[in-house]
Parts: structure tokens; sequence; C-alpha cells
């Protein structure tokens, strides 16, 4: 059981990072990015997007983490019963 599911992770790193280099060998155009009066230098197209892409992953977790902890410092007050 222990191999299947080293061999199911091992085949969706590979499709993920297969599907990551054809999106990177498909978008070779290059642009320029301009933020608040901030250039970049002129990269190809999927260097912006996969920078996004992994920002966005360590973002996401990172925020809810922080809300999880900030959920179990809060105290909470005793649900009362209205009869």
């Amino acid at each position: 059981m222990r191999n299947l599911k080293r061999l199911v992770f091992f085949i969706v790193v590979v499709l993920i990072v297969s599907a990551t280099v054809v999106f990177m060998l498909e978008n070779q155009q290059p642009v320029a990015l301009v933020f608040f009066g901030w250039s970049a230098p002129e990269f190809s197209v999927a260097v912006p997007v996969i920078l996004a892409l992994l920002l966005g992953m360590a973002i996401g977790p990172a925020l809810a983490c922080l809300m999880k902890l900030n959920r179990k410092s809060t105290p909470r007050a005793p649900a009362t019963r209205q009869v």
C-alpha cells in the first residue's frame, strides 16, 4: 500500500512538473511589468504567472494557519439556552 501511494505521488508530481514545463515553453513572449511606477525587466509571460502562483500557494496556507490560530486563542462565551 505504501508503494502504491508513493507511485501515485510520483506520477502526480511528474504531471505537475511536465505541465509547468509545457506552459513555460508555450509562453515565451516577453512582457514588462509596471507596478506603482516600479518597472520590472522583461521576462517571458510564464515567469510572472508562475511567481504569482507560487506566491498564492504560500499566502493561502499561511492565512489559513493564522485564522486557525486566531480562532483557538479567542475565548468563546458559553452558549445560553432560552426557554
